[in-house]
């Protein structure tokens, strides 16, 4: 039986110029093949470079490559994959300061919050909205799209759209 295919992004928002060798060589390696980024300047970090790159493996690479890459220092990407049949999708976002961060996504890419970690959030929260407002958004990852997003604008010139199904 084989596994299923999946298919998903790596973003590369910011790396050392001298670390990207060894990210290529991570990646590589969680996707059984050598892999070979384009490199563009990060004009939010003096040094820093930063890179796309599609993938297709079988289902779990989202998290073999996201595994390949965490920890590592001064590092901050973002590894999606996308749902396929019998498996939901996955985003794994890192940033140097907050760690790594795992949620589960929908056909659409959304965040989808699992029923017992909004029960949690209810429960911690009790009747106090403000903490309510602050699980949530920590449920969602939030911090480290903060973080993240301003990196995220340096991609805004790219001309490149990859559509993996229309119709």
């Amino acid at each position: 039986m084989t596994a299923a295919q999946a298919r998903g992004v790596l973003y590369v928002h910011s790396s050392p110029k001298a670390l990207c060798p060894h990210v290529e060589w991570a990646a590589g390696g969680a996707l059984d093949r050598a892999v070979n980024f384009n490199w563009d300047v990060q004009p939010v970090l003096k040094g820093a470079m930063r890179a796309e790159y599609y993938w297709e493996g079988t289902q779990g690479t989202g998290a073999r490559l996201a595994s390949a890459l965490r920890g590592w220092e001064h590092l901050r990407f973002e590894v999606t994959e996308d749902p396929t049949p019998g498996s939901d999708g996955g985003r794994w976002l890192h940033t140097p300061d907050l760690g790594i961060f795992y949620a589960q996504t929908d056909t659409a890419g959304n965040v989808v919050i699992p029923e017992d970690r909004i029960r949690y959030a209810m429960e911690v929260a009790g009747s106090d909205a403000f903490e309510l407002h602050r699980e949530l958004r920590l449920a969602l990852g939030q911090a480290w799209d903060d973080e993240l997003e301003v990196f995220r604008h340096a991609s805004d010139t790219n001309q490149v759209v990859w559509l993996h199904k229309v119709g």
